[in-house]
């Protein structure tokens, strides 16, 4: 049997820091190397030991399961202890996450991009530098993009209602306008 597939986790914000490097004598002449860690981990650390919410409250924030949330949080803990006992640098990067941030479709390149500093407008694409571009949350995007960029099927599964799938709208978070079930990808 094949292991369970990962989920994608929720970040809100990028880490301000790459990591930590350890100083001193002992820590010039040790050449050990640095530990990983992911940024769930980060994240997990961030909202239980920083922000203080419970594992419930941070499990729902990060859009997993709170055993998943508590098994995220004992290993950025376990990482970050080897760090300091054993004089280790700590890098912070990977993980299979994404960020909450807004999406946008260029429609010069075709390539989808978001913008995860919130406070900092986005004006063009960053591939190709284009200034024509639209949000994926809007709803003319949605009815321009349903037959261009995909040929997948969202179906009710109660009443059997299809419609075209659209890239950054998951089918399982769509209404059914018939029967108001959520619908599925075909």
């Amino acid at each position: 049997m094949s292991p369970r597939i990962k989920k994608f986790r929720k970040v809100l914000n990028m880490p301000i820091i790459k990591g930590f490097k350890p100083y001193g004598l002992e820590a010039n002449k040790q050449k050990k190397e640095a530990i990983t860690l992911l940024f769930e981990e980060y994240e997990a650390l961030r909202m239980c030991d920083y922000d203080m919410f419970n594992h419930s409250k941070a499990a729902a924030e990060m859009n997993i399961s709170r055993p998943t949330y508590t098994r995220i949080y004992a290993s950025a803990r376990e990482k970050v202890a080897k760090a300091f006992v054993e004089g280790r640098q700590i890098t912070i990067e990977g993980g299979k996450v994404y960020f909450d941030s807004d999406w946008y479709h260029c429609k010069k390149c075709g390539c989808f991009f978001n913008n995860p500093e919130k406070e900092n407008k986005v004006s063009n694409c960053p591939l190709c530098g284009s200034d024509e571009f639209n949000s994926c949350d809007n709803d003319n995007y949605h009815q321009d993009m349903s037959t261009k960029y995909c040929d997948d099927v969202c179906f009710c599964p109660v009443c059997g209602f299809e419609e075209i799938h659209v890239n950054c709208f998951p089918c399982k978070k769509k209404i059914c306008p018939k029967c108001g079930s959520y619908m599925r990808r075909k």
